[in-house]
C-alpha cells in the first residue's frame, strides 16, 4: 500500500494543475487534504458549476474534472494510461506522481477551462465573486 507521504505529493502536483485557476474561479476548498474551485453560474443548471478538484482518499488520491463530464468530447484523444485512472466520468485516480500523466491533465484542464469560458461559466479575466 503506498504511504500517505505519497499521497501528500500526489496531492501536491494534482493541486498545481488547479491552482493555476485560482485567479478566475473561486476556492471552494483548500485544506492539506481536499481542493476544489467553482466556475460561474449557469442558466442551464440552475446552479454555480464545479469546475474541478482533488481529494486524499484512503486508497488513493482523486482529481476530479467537471467539464469532461458535461462535455465528453473533450475526452476525445486521450491515452489509454489516462484512460485507465478513469473511475466515473469525471475522476482520475492516482497513487503516485505521474508526470507524463500529470501534464495531459493539464492540458485536458485547459480546454475544459476554455469551454467553460465559452459558456461563460468562467470569466474572461479577474476572479470572480462567490455570491451569498
Amino acid at each position: 500500500m503506498p504511504e500517505k507521504k505519497d499521497f501528500q505529493a500526489t496531492f501536491a502536483g494534482l493541486k498545481k494543475i488547479l491552482s493555476k485557476y485560482e485567479k478566475q474561479l473561486t476556492i471552494a476548498a483548500n485544506t492539506p487534504t481536499s481542493y476544489s474551485l467553482d466556475a460561474g453560474y449557469s442558466d442551464k443548471f440552475k446552479r454555480e458549476v464545479f469546475f474541478g478538484g482533488v481529494r486524499v482518499k484512503t486508497n488513493y488520491v482523486s482529481f476530479y474534472l467537471m467539464p469532461v463530464y458535461i462535455f465528453p468530447e473533450l475526452l476525445k484523444g486521450i491515452s489509454p494510461a489516462l484512460k485507465k485512472r478513469m473511475q466515473g466520468k469525471s475522476c482520475f485516480n492516482f497513487k503516485a506522481i505521474d508526470e507524463d500523466l500529470f501534464a495531459e491533465l493539464g492540458v485536458l484542464a485547459d480546454k475544459g477551462f476554455q469551454r467553460f469560458k465559452r459558456e461563460k461559466w468562467a470569466p474572461v479575466s479577474g476572479r470572480r465573486k462567490r455570491s451569498t
